[in-house]
């Protein structure tokens, strides 16, 4: 028989042998659903800490995350603002470009004419008078009465002049007056500018065949012009037998909304004839 030296190795034994015991019963499966119950608790109170925790640390985090994010958001912002910046000028250039190369095209096929190329700078306020500024002058040359064109046709001529700037009269203002000819029926009659921005031709003689479409050109007339400079198309025609001459509209070809770039031809000088006229 066994026999213990004092009641401390005796409770000791008792331990070891309870938890040998335990541990058999919890590799049987026996202290399953003891196990859960005691854990249970242990875990609620665990899951209830670290979601209380979590939101404590949001809260103290998420005013920085959020100024993050706003400047974040400024910096892309302006960074799109600037690329659509770059987009547009890249734009204008294209389309500068574009204009600057169909004018060289038609430098090249009028070559008896010398030209200056200039750039609108500022367009008259007024919406009864039709003029625009350009950024070439006398210091280039450009001389009062000098013709104004584009690769579409006729704009109208150089009205005032300084060292670095120029007045350009377009052939749509009320005070502008130019000798044409109807290209195919070789009628000769005048274009003059109308207060709304509109041409209109006046003096056609009665007897001459005018129709839609015809294509309207400068005749030379007057001195104000060179000859066979391209204006427009005959839109409408007025013929009234009790009239003395018929009247037409016309459709010029250069949209002077979207004037940008013109040549002025300088090897024309225009010629005063109103002292020799009887």
């Amino acid at each position: 028989m066994l026999k213990f030296s004092s009641p401390r190795s005796a409770q000791t034994l008792v331990l070891i042998l309870v938890a040998i015991g335990l541990v058999l019963l919890a590799l049987g499966g026996y202290l399953t659903p003891a196990t859960r119950l005691l854990l249970i608790p242990f875990v609620s109170v665990q899951t209830w800490v670290s979601t209380r925790y979590q939101a404590i640390q949001d809260f103290i985090t998420t005013p920085n995350d959020v100024a993050t994010l706003r400047q974040r958001n400024a910096e892309l912002e302006s960074e799109v603002g600037r690329l659509r910046t770059q987009v547009i000028a890249l734009q204008q250039q294209v389309a500068d470009n574009q204009v600057l190369t169909t004018l060289l095209r038609f430098v090249q096929d009028n070559p008896e004419n010398q030209y200056v190329t200039a750039a609108v700078i500022g367009r008259d306020p007024s919406p009864f008078l039709h003029y625009v500024i350009i950024n070439r002058g006398s210091d280039q040359g450009l001389r009062r009465g000098m013709p104004v064109v584009t690769q579409d046709g006729l704009v109208g001529r150089i009205a005032a002049v300084d060292s670095a700037a120029a007045r350009v009269q377009l052939i749509t203002d009320a005070a502008s007056s130019i000798n044409i000819r109807l290209q195919k029926s070789g009628a000769e009659a005048m274009l003059v500018g109308q207060v709304a921005g509109t041409v209109a031709l006046q003096m056609i003689p009665q007897e001459a065949k005018i129709e839609v479409g015809d294509v309207v050109v400068t005749s030379g007339l007057g001195g104000d012009y060179p000859p066979n400079l391209l204006i427009g198309q005959v839109t409408g025609v007025r013929k009234r037998d009790y009239d003395i001459f018929q009247t037409a509209s016309v459709q010029p070809l250069v949209d002077f909304r979207q004037l940008n770039i013109i040549l002025v031809i300088t090897n024309f000088q225009p010629v005063d004839i109103e002292a020799l006229r009887p």
